[in-house]
């Protein structure tokens, strides 16, 4: 082309080819800015879920594919602890006015409560194929779904299962409106989502998912009376009205999605999909998504945090096979 030098004209081919809302190699995410980055250690394979201590500058993840619960220190910036042989830790939750930990171990079928202060061990709670544990900050109470088709109800000062809550199906993510005294529990075979009533402890109503199946995690805009569904066939978030179930969107994702959170500031959503991207959803109006930045991430990074208060993303990211260790990366999000 006359008139144009050869390395205009490369780039500008590197522009036709890039598709918008993803990212660049080697360039800076145009929604999140990289703060930190802290080296882990353990084998190839996934991480699982994280739990923050924001007076004491700790997070918590439980590191599946080396069965120990990990604790790093965020203002040293470095991992100081590996509780070991928590055979399938899954789900993570810390309890600030107890310094209590709680963690789901799957193979063990356990809950363990752990001192924050030292790591010891407190009680084992068994609770079959443990996984998601969420905390109700209002009641003073901790939820673990389990097999069986379970959530159960546990106090955390005592470690005593106060009641167990029957489901239509296995349960997997699920969300807490403790202003509503519901609960969202996404249970799959079928895809559906059970609303809880946390003062009767039982499932007063089943949303059916039309949209998707394999409905993992969940996130929730208790505000806007919305609930976000990730699911993996097809890969989709759905967007479902909390009050009546209605389907309202659909936002097709890359896949194997496991963490989703909604950034309430913002109006965004950061979906984890171990296919290989971090994952930003923008609310534009009403009940229209659409996907504004896809990230480049090592594949089965599938979980992450979001901390509003903090304003901080956590995610860890695995180990690949004969490479370096994993590593936590925390951003800012950007405005």
């Amino acid at each position: 082309m006359p008139g144009i030098r050869r390395s205009t004209l490369l780039l500008l081919l590197a522009g036709a080819i890039w598709a918008p809302g993803e990212l660049r190699a080697g360039g800076e995410p145009a929604t999140l800015k990289l703060v930190q980055t802290i080296p882990l250690k353990g084998a190839a394979g996934r991480l699982d879920h994280l739990a923050l201590d924001a007076k004491q500058h700790r997070l918590f993840i439980a590191n599946l594919s080396n069965n120990s619960l990990d604790v790093v220190d965020l203002k040293a910036g470095k991992l100081v602890r590996q509780v070991a042989n928590q055979q399938k830790i899954q789900g993570v939750v810390y309890v600030s006015h107890l310094n209590r930990l709680f963690a789901g171990n799957g193979v063990d079928g356990v809950c363990n409560v752990f001192s924050g202060e030292d790591y010891t061990l407190l009680k084992s709670i068994k609770l079959p194929d443990a996984d998601n544990v969420r905390y109700d900050a209002v009641k003073d109470l901790i939820y673990v779904a389990h097999a069986e088709k379970s959530l159960s109800v546990i106090d955390p000062k005592t470690g005593a299962v106060n009641a167990t809550i029957k489901l239509p199906g296995p349960p997997e993510a699920f969300q807490i409106d403790s202003e509503q005294g519901r609960i969202y529990v996404n249970t799959h075979d079928p895809a559906q989502v059970a609303v809880v009533d946390a003062r009767k402890n039982e499932v007063v109503a089943v949303y059916p998912i039309k949209l998707a199946s394999a409905n993992y995690p969940m996130a929730l805009d208790a505000k806007n009376d919305r609930i976000f569904i990730g699911c993996r066939k097809p890969a989709k978030v759905a967007v479902m009205q909390a009050k009546t179930g209605k389907e309202l969107a659909g936002i097709d994702i890359p896949a194997d999605v496991d963490d989703l959170f909604f950034d309430a500031r913002r109006q965004r959503l950061y979906a984890s999909c171990g296919e290989g991207y971090l994952t930003v959803i923008q609310q534009k109006d009403g009940d229209r998504f659409e996907i504004i930045e896809k990230i480049a991430m090592p594949k089965l990074t599938r979980t992450c945090l979001f901390d509003a208060a903090s304003d901080r993303l956590f995610v860890p990211v695995p180990r690949q096979v004969g490479q370096d260790g994993p590593s936590l990366r925390i951003y800012q999000p950007k405005d």
